[in-house]
Parts: C-alpha cells; structure tokens; sequence
C-alpha cells in the first residue's frame, strides 16, 4: 500500500491498513484471522472498522463459497463478531448463500427475507434453479426479479435434484 495522501482523512487510511493486515492472515489458520479481525473492531472508530471488517467478510467467503472450509472459518468469525449486527448479518447471509451453493438445506423464505445485497449477490453469484425461480419471482427489488430471470434465460444453471448415473 502506499503512503497515505495528505488530504486523505484518518479514518480512511486506517481503514486501509486494517484491510490489508486482515488480507495477510487469510489463508493461514483461522485463529490467527479471528485474532486479527478482533484488533480492527477494537478501533475506536466503530463504523469504520465494522466496515474493514465486511469487506473482508465479503472477499474471504466469496473465496470460500464452495469450500469446505467455509463452516470452520464461519464459525470462528461468528465468535469475534458477536453483538455487532451488520457484519453477523454479512457472515449469516454469506451462510445461506454458501449453503445454496451446496446443495444443503435452506429456507426459500430466509432468502426473500435477505438484504438487497444478499438478492444482487445471489443472483450473481448462484447456479441454483430453484433460487434463480424464487428470486425472479420474490425478490424484494426489481432489479433482482429481473436480473434472476435473466439469468434463468441466458445461461446455463445446475440442476438441484442430483443426476444418476
């Protein structure tokens, strides 16, 4: 990273620190990220490092989606976020997510109840017919109805009832 720019306020930069040490410990033990993301949230700047942490939410599950180490690294960040509600609703909403990508059981009314971000993130992000159907009809926005359904009609989505072989 480089020096901060004089005009550039506190806050910012510190955020951008907080991002780039949170990107150093992903991919090591779980430990050592939990540890990490209870140092960004001890900065007094509350909003501010809720924020880092998101962020940091969102490229590590997105790497993890399909994984199987998503549920170990769910549950160590659920254990350092506790009583902070917009990154737990993150971690929860990256949960269903991951357990739509799966093929694991999840509630159709969970995801209609999902945040907007949630719905656009699904809609990119999922190859679940059955989700794709319930967001082209459900969603809370238009934007996500129509963004499902075109999904639906122009490429090509995985089946959700196993295929014998």
């Amino acid at each position: 990273m480089s020096l901060p720019d004089a005009d550039m306020p506190p806050e910012h930069w510190r955020y951008f620190r907080h991002l780039d040490s949170l990107a150093a410990v992903q991919g090591e033990d779980t430990e050592a990220e939990a540890e990490a993301v209870t140092a960004v949230l001890r900065d007094p700047d509350r909003v501010m490092a809720e924020s880092a942490v998101v962020t940091h939410l969102d490229r590590r599950a997105a790497g993890l989606l399909a994984d199987d180490a998503f549920t170990a690294w769910a549950r160590a960040m659920s254990g350092v976020l506790a009583g902070r509600a917009f990154p737990e609703r993150r971690l929860r909403e990256w949960s269903l997510l991951t357990a739509v990508t799966r093929g694991e059981p999840w509630s159709p009314a969970e995801l209609t109840g999902s945040s907007d971000w949630c719905q656009r993130t699904a809609v990119r992000l999922l190859t679940s017919h059955a989700a794709l159907e319930l967001l082209a009809a459900d969603a809370r926005t238009r934007r996500v109805r129509n963004a499902a359904a075109e999904r639906l009609r122009r490429r090509p989505v995985a089946s959700d009832t196993p295929q014998s072989e």
